[in-house]
């Protein structure tokens, strides 16, 4: 059991450590993010530079939201029988904004390779991650 526990530890590490540079990398480079998930592609243009203002701060908030869900997934790695509750209601949000990507109502951008991953990490990762969590600290 405690063997497992340290496996658990270290995936929350991993996975929190991932999930703080991901919201690194939008909450300090808003829409057009500082490029750290495949380079700096020119994908889109602002025609509103008022409109684009605040809703690429509206963008920077929710990445400072992913970073601070990445550090209190790393804090979990350490205090990880205080931070269950916490640590569970984390993965099913991640869980819930996993299933808000079909509001998109396009098949082919959630198969496509540069979402796919993501799509089954928050759609199956993290809630396992959440019922190992769980499941842990009952023992």
């Amino acid at each position: 059991m405690m063997r497992a526990n340290y496996l658990l530890r270290g995936v929350l590490l991993l996975v929190g450590a991932a999930v703080v540079v991901l919201g690194l990398n939008v909450g300090l480079g808003g829409i057009r993010t500082l490029g750290w998930q495949g380079g700096m592609v020119a994908f889109l243009t602002v025609t509103d530079p008022a409109v684009f203002g605040v809703r690429d701060n509206h963008i920077r908030f929710i990445g400072g939201v992913w970073l601070g869900a990445g550090l209190l997934v790393m804090a979990g790695s350490v205090w990880l029988k205080q931070l269950r509750v916490a640590l569970a209601a984390i993965a099913g949000m991640v869980f819930a904004g996993g299933l808000s990507r079909f509001s998109a109502f396009d098949p082919a951008l959630l198969t496509n390779w540069a979402i796919a991953p993501s799509v089954a990490f928050e759609l199956l990762g993290f809630p396992l991650i959440g019922l190992w969590v769980i499941w842990a600290e009952r023992k």
